[in-house]
């Protein structure tokens, strides 16, 4: 029995809304030991960006985000202040 390729992914341009959110996710990595509660967080506040989703305050509890060494304030507050750059 064989097995079908993977589906091909494609990468978003390094200027994208998509990008620089993920990226901001990725930069508090040491924070969120999870990929995919990495993944969640930065889908979801890509959602925000869009007018769809939640602020970071409330995303980080709806999502159940899984963090550790830093306050919920805080990491709301560097989520914040990331995406205000971003936008």
């Amino acid at each position: 029995m064989s097995t079908k390729p993977a589906f091909a992914t494609k990468s978003h341009p390094e200027n994208s809304i998509e990008t620089k959110t993920y990226s901001l996710v990725e930069s508090l990595k040491e924070f969120m030991p999870i990929k995919n509660d990495r993944n969640r967080l930065g889908y979801g506040l890509f959602k925000y960006l869009n007018g769809e989703g939640d602020a970071p305050e409330v995303l980080l509890q709806s999502a159940k985000i899984r963090f550790e060494g830093i306050e919920y304030s805080e990491l709301a507050h560097k989520l914040s202040d990331g995406l205000k750059e971003i936008k």
